[in-house]
């Protein structure tokens, strides 16, 4: 298994847990503004990385001398998925609690950079879905 692929699979996991424990949180009746950051956690952190870490391992070949692509393009794309996801989930309390401009705008920097995750992941993945 590829190291990027571990490290997404395992970076998932991270957030799993991590999701579980605002899940209980969240259902103890915390209400600060926790449950967007609980839904990115678990849909981005999750989820999201979970599947582009087992794409990135077992989609078909791209090349004898790329097998999986750029790697060097997957690691951008867990960077920006990773920073944009932090961003996220440490902003994303204070911005429900004490709006302000600065957290709103770090939020729109956040999703722009978890955007440009996916556009990297696309065009890494893109031509490895073939027919036989």
């Amino acid at each position: 298994m590829p190291l990027l692929t571990r490290t997404l699979i395992k970076t998932g996991m991270i957030c799993l847990i991590l999701a579980l424990i605002l899940g209980i949180a969240l259902a103890l009746g915390a209400t600060n503004g926790l449950f967007p950051a609980y839904i990115h956690l678990l849909v981005f952190g999750w989820i999201t990385q979970l599947i582009f870490g087992v794409v990135f391992w077992m989609f078909p070949k791209y090349s004898l001398e790329q097998p999986r692509g750029s790697e060097a393009l997957g690691w951008w794309m867990y960077a920006l998925l990773n920073s944009g996801l932090l961003m996220r989930a440490a902003l994303e309390p204070i911005q429900a609690t004490r709006p302000n401009a600065f957290s709103g705008w770090a939020l729109v920097l956040s999703a722009a950079l978890q955007f440009a995750s996916g556009v990297l992941f696309v065009i890494n993945s893109w031509k490895r879905v073939r027919e036989k």
